[in-house]
């Protein structure tokens, strides 16, 4: 019996270290494999945190609400509410066009700042990139109050001006209206433009603009032949991390924007809130999301094809 035992006992070892070859062998063969696997944590954070809420979000949008309970019939009622009422498509297609203004004037400012210190800078670049991050040092929702507080009707700007002596009374069409949404999304989202154009800027070969200069190009042409269209990624990724996030912003068209400024994600967080009604909100989030990712994907495909002809 006791022989038997080992005999069993080496067996059960030989075929528990044959599935650890054969594991292993698996490994070694397939890269993508041991990639995935140092990833695995990483994944099953996404998988918990983004796609489950993701997966929850979606069935809710097939669902309705009645009055205090939720119909759970599958029903597309939400989204054809969605393109019936005209409200809905309004706001969502003035909500990419605040949008879309949003970026181009945070690209406006972001630019000079990030070619300043990639170009200009020689010493301390790090303090330079430390103070672009001081404003995110304070909460988000101070800095939309200190931009509310300066385009207030008795604020920072309106007191200035009145006590130079060049206004009478103070201007009322600062504060509550789109502008003064994108402008405080413009530098809110300011930090996001500049580091990954500073990124493109810093990577440039410098001797690519000692040539441009020695063949005879004036500063003006050696920045549109040369350092404009390297740096070109570093700002496409620039728009894309302010474009797709304030699209669904509704804390600073609440804040700063008035009945004017108001966006998508004001109404989407109604519904949550106020209206109650979970599986409309949903719908329209949904709906957001695959709008925004079609333009961002036909946006970038476009790019792509048009730095590929050149």
């Amino acid at each position: 019996m006791a022989d038997q035992a080992q005999t069993m006992g080496t067996k059960s070892a030989d075929y528990g270290g044959s599935i650890g070859f054969r594991i292993r062998a698996i490994f070694l063969k397939h890269e993508w494999l041991r990639g995935y696997t140092l990833m695995s944590p990483t994944l099953l954070v996404m998988i918990l945190l983004m796609c489950v809420p993701l997966f929850t979000l979606i069935t809710y949008s097939f669902w309705t609400q009645n009055y205090l309970d939720i119909d759970t019939t599958p029903t597309l009622d939400n989204y054809h509410a969605f393109f019936q009422k005209p409200i809905y498509v309004a706001l969502m297609m003035k909500s990419i066009r605040m949008s879309l203004y949003c970026t181009f004037a945070t690209l406006i400012l972001a630019y000079p700042m990030a070619y300043f210190i990639a170009f200009k800078v020689k010493k301390n670049k790090l303090v330079w990139l430390i103070l672009i991050t001081v404003p995110f040092w304070t909460s988000y929702l101070l800095r939309v109050f200190a931009w509310k507080v300066i385009l207030g009707y008795n604020g920072v700007i309106n007191s200035g001006l009145i006590s130079l002596g060049l206004l009478e009374e103070p201007l009322q069409f600062l504060l509550y209206n789109p502008t003064a949404v994108v402008l405080t999304l413009a530098h809110a989202w300011a930090a996001f433009a500049i580091l990954p154009i500073y990124v493109s800027l810093e990577k440039i070969d410098r001797s690519l603009l000692e040539a441009a200069t020695d063949l005879g190009d004036t500063p003006s042409e050696r920045f549109w032949r040369v350092t404009w269209p390297l740096s070109v990624p570093g700002v496409i990724a620039a728009g894309l991390l302010v474009f797709i996030p304030t699209v669904g912003d509704y804390v600073t068209p609440k804040l700063v924007g008035g009945t004017t400024g108001i966006m998508i994600g004001n109404i989407v967080q109604s519904q949550f809130g106020k209206a109650n009604n979970w599986p409309m909100g949903a719908a329209l989030s949904v709906i957001s999301m695959i709008l925004i990712a079609t333009l961002v994907v036909t946006f970038i495909a476009t790019m792509t094809r048009g730095r590929a002809k050149s």
